[in-house]
């Protein structure tokens, strides 16, 4: 449940709307007989008024908004010892891509706090609304690089209604297979400092991976969905979707490249199913913990 807590500005609006209560309560036992003190009470009550009529505005608009969304966050780490890092060794374009260091980044666990990167987390269905905040980046260019002979970001979010912009900064070919479902997305070959433009129309039951044929140790994720409500955790494991719908029953997947639906994890603060999942209805801001994902599902 979230709870409703008065800010400094919701603070000093209740002192000046006691301060204004007040003074009606004593202007009006007053009796000033010399006009110009009649006009100056007139004016300060009626700037009074307005100060009231804004504060309160501005105090019931905020409350209904925090009331009508509320944001999912949690915390994936690896429950044993992690796994070193490790590189990839190019066996194509060798004179370029050799150049680089490639890392592995298929399962990347932070070895200071045992995070795990780029675990996927979406609402499997669209909700009935959608926060106005995402209209401005309904239809917005979201980009995928080939860059160091590897894929930028190694897992994209992207919205059905946007374009998706692959693009090259090296100085060697590529090329984009997408394993799609209902999206129509070409296996195009990207040249040198070249890109091509996707629109994407529908959204993708799962997420859709990503390979270069010319280069097969390079791989990506692209997450398609017909809603913003999707999320990565980040080096440290941590993850974030704002302004959810409350009061709306939801679903939520853990997905992972390597592992694919990530299950039997423990330490959740909500029930996971077999199958990585979860049913939430919001009420407000939600925190499922430090969710602990056991090394055999890698494997």
């Amino acid at each position: 449940m979230q709870k409703k807590t008065l800010s400094m500005a919701d603070s000093t609006c209740a002192l000046r709307i006691g301060g204004a209560v007040l003074f009606f309560a004593v202007g009006s036992r007053k009796i000033l007989w010399r006009r110009k003190e009649v006009l100056d009470m007139i004016h300060l009550q009626i700037k009074y008024l307005c100060l009231l009529v804004a504060c309160t505005a501005s105090t019931f608009s905020q409350i209904g908004w925090s009331a009508e969304w509320g944001n999912l966050k949690g915390r994936f780490i690896y429950d044993g010892s992690p796994p070193a890092p490790k590189k990839l060794v190019p066996t194509n374009d060798v004179a370029f891509c050799g150049k680089h260091k490639i890392p592995d980044e298929r399962l990347i666990v932070n070895p200071e706090n045992q995070g795990i990167a780029d675990i996927v987390i979406y609402l499997r269905r669209k909700p009935s609304r959608i926060s106005p905040v995402y209209d401005a980046t309904a239809t917005a260019e979201v980009t995928l690089d080939n860059i160091d002979c590897r894929f930028e970001p190694h897992v994209q979010l992207v919205r059905s209604g946007q374009t998706l912009v692959i693009g090259n900064k090296d100085a060697v070919g590529h090329n984009t297979n997408f394993t799609v479902f209902a999206n129509s997305l070409p296996n195009s070959l990207v040249p040198a400092l070249g890109s091509f433009r996707a629109k994407l129309t529908e959204t993708e039951p799962r997420p859709a991976k990503v390979a270069c044929n010319i280069h097969p140790w390079m791989s990506a994720v692209v997450v398609i969905k017909d809603h913003p409500y999707t999320a990565k955790t980040d080096k440290n494991g941590y993850f974030e979707i704002k302004h959810l719908p409350v009061g709306e029953n939801m679903q939520f997947q853990f997905w992972h490249e390597t592992a694919g639906y990530v299950r039997k994890v423990t330490g959740a603060k909500a029930k996971v199913s077999k199958k990585g999942r979860v049913k939430l209805n919001l009420d407000g801001d939600f925190d499922l913990g430090e969710i602990k994902v056991p090394p055999a599902i890698f494997e």
